[in-house]
This record gives structure tokens, sequence and C-alpha cells, in this order.
């Protein structure tokens, strides 16, 4: 009967041949960690904003329609309160419209900035591993030219 080979040793050896820097791993996941708290608190503050409009348009709309179901003396003047519910509703809808596309504005140049940031340090970061890289392998080469 054969024996299964135990590869926990080769695996070992394997990864002791190729050492890996973790350091450089933590700083990018902080790094990352960091972006994505920055990119929820603004998706966040977009979120309760727009919910505030939301809820302001509501009230609004449904102030204007207690507004429009009142009793009237006259039947033109239920033609006149329905048109201009419909002209306030327009009026309105397009105040709100506008105010959800200043919404979506901020949110766009805060991502960007957000984002070149990142990308900034990023390529700090990578720039000062591949130094650190470069340094070892020099003196690692040194030292076995040495021997």
């Amino acid at each position: 009967m054969a024996k299964t080979q135990d590869f926990n040793g080769i695996l070992k050896d394997v990864m002791g041949a190729f050492p890996v820097d973790t350091a450089a791993m933590e700083d990018a996941f902080k790094t990352t960690a960091t972006l994505n708290e920055k990119l929820s608190s603004v998706a966040l503050k977009a979120a309760e904003q727009s919910a505030e409009i939301s809820n302001k348009w509501a009230k609004d709309i449904i102030n204007k329609l207690g507004d429009m179901s009142k009793a009237k003396a006259e039947p033109a003047d239920y033609a006149k309160a329905l048109t201009d519910f419909a002209s306030s509703s327009s009026e309105v809808a397009a105040e709100n419209m506008a105010a959800f596309a200043e919404v979506a504005k901020k949110v766009q140049m805060e991502t960007v900035e957000l984002m070149m940031a990142a990308g900034k340090n990023i390529s700090e970061d990578a720039a000062a591993t591949i130094k650190k890289a470069t340094k070892e392998v020099s003196s690692a080469a040194k030292r076995s030219a040495a021997k």
C-alpha cells in the first residue's frame, strides 16, 4: 500500500525560499480600508441628503393636497385649485431635481478627489516598496559576490 507524501514540509521549504514582505501588504490593506471608509462616508452623506430632499418634497406635496382637497364655494374654484396644485408641483419637482443633481455633483467631485489622493498614496507606497526591494536585492547580490 502506498503512503501519501506529506507536502507540509515541502510547502514550508518553498515558501521559505520566497520571503514575502508582509508590511507592504499591510500598508496596502490599510490604504484600501481608509479609502473605503472615506467613500462610505461620502455615500452615506449623499443618502442622508437625498432622504432629506425626498422627505421635504413629500411634505410639500401632502400640504398642497390638503389645500386642494378643501371644500370650495364655486365649481370653478376646484379647477383653479387643481391648476394651482399642478403648477406648484411642477415647480417643486424642478427645484427638488436640481437639489438631487447638486448632491450627485458633490458626490462625484468628492469621489474623484478621494480616488486621486488614493492613487497618489498607492504610487508613493509602490515606489517605496520597489526602492526597498531594490536595495535588499543589491545588498544580497553584493554579499553573494563577496563570497
